[in-house]
């Protein structure tokens, strides 16, 4: 659970912007899009095999 702890007298947005924060580092929303639909393992296992060759490729025209 994520937990924003609000002074008194502290502005609403501020403490928004803090749990906004807070749930993108702990990959809450992200984990949540990906169980929408199921994906075939094969197909998850391909998408991270074309983003590593696209990510060496980058590393290999910066050298």
């Amino acid at each position: 659970m994520i937990i924003v702890p609000v002074k008194e007298g502290d502005n609403i947005e501020r403490a928004l912007k803090k749990f906004k924060r807070k749930t993108e580092k702990t990959g809450v929303i992200k984990e949540l899009r990906t169980r929408q639909a199921f994906q075939k393992p094969s197909v998850t296992n391909r998408r991270k095999m074309m983003k590593a060759e696209y990510v060496q490729q980058l590393r290999n025209r910066e050298e």
